[in-house]
């Protein structure tokens, strides 16, 4: 054992034969086994893991490579998410590692009132994710061919013809995708009962055409889940150059940031 480390995934309900069930096969992070530890009326879903490779210092170097990185994010969501088809789970940080598991007892035990009461108020409920992305022109277009003999004469003025069109077009493309964005809202209203706005996504993380405006999380009772989805599938409708991307159904995960700091504490802390 003293090679090993202890990957915590999730923190649930401690009523566990569904879950045990659901994870038989299931290799987690690591290509490794998924086993739950318990302590009163909570348990998690942990894996061990070679100290090598998750050790406090090792994790300061492999969460810079983004290949190991998204394995591990991969590895660690199908744990989440295998156990949410069957429970109530509390999604804990990407790389959250313990010493052992009676470190993962001791946070179980210290934390548990917290988790319970979190456990309830997600009861039966779902994440969905709800982007919004508009088609705005680029900020600086290239200077335009003349379009007649008044332009031959003077580029000057085609040019800030061009600018002023430019720049109308993009003042077009935010209000439309403004009123996308408070479509959304508006369709929310009476079905989700919690949001979370995060930053809009950008660079390398935005994989999809257009500009993302709005990069937001609704917490949707499970019963109206597919009424919120086709809400928010609808909201860009007549809007040109406008789309709404829904993702879903997730466990919490944005709505667990409670968890945060004070779960993912490293190896060498624990």
């Amino acid at each position: 054992m003293d090679e090993q480390l202890c990957y915590a995934y999730a923190v649930m309900g401690s009523s566990a034969a569904p879950q045990r069930t659901a994870l038989a096969g299931v290799r987690g992070v690591a290509d490794a086994p998924v086993v739950l530890v318990p302590s009163g009326a909570v348990t998690a879903a942990v894996s061990p893991v070679p100290r090598d490779e998750f050790s406090e210092a090792a994790l300061k170097v492999r969460l810079e490579d983004l290949l190991w990185l998204e394995a591990t994010a991969r590895a660690h969501h199908l744990v989440i998410e295998t156990l949410a088809v069957h429970t109530t789970v509390l999604p804990l940080r990407l790389a959250t590692v313990y010493l052992d598991e009676d470190r993962v007892r001791d946070m179980l035990r210290e934390r548990g009132p917290a988790f319970t009461a979190l456990l309830d108020r997600f009861a039966d409920h779902v994440e969905w994710g709800v982007k919004v992305y508009a088609e705005v022109p680029p900020a600086s277009p290239p200077a335009p061919a003349a379009e007649g003999p008044a332009d031959e004469a003077n580029p000057g003025r085609a040019y800030l013809r061009s600018r002023r069109h430019q720049r109308q077009e993009r003042e077009d493309a935010w209000r439309l995708a403004e009123e996308a964005v408070r479509r959304t809202e508006e369709q929310a209203r009476g079905l989700a009962v919690e949001r979370t706005r995060h930053r809009p996504q950008q660079g390398g993380l935005a994989q999809v055409p257009g500009e993302n405006v709005t990069n937001d999380a609704y917490l949707v009772p499970r019963g109206l889940a597919e009424e919120f989805r086709g809400r928010m599938l609808h909201a860009a409708d007549g809007l040109p150059g406008v789309r709404v991307d829904v993702t879903g159904p997730w466990a919490p995960y944005s709505f667990t940031a409670p968890l945060g700091p004070d779960a993912q504490e490293g190896a060498g802390q624990r």
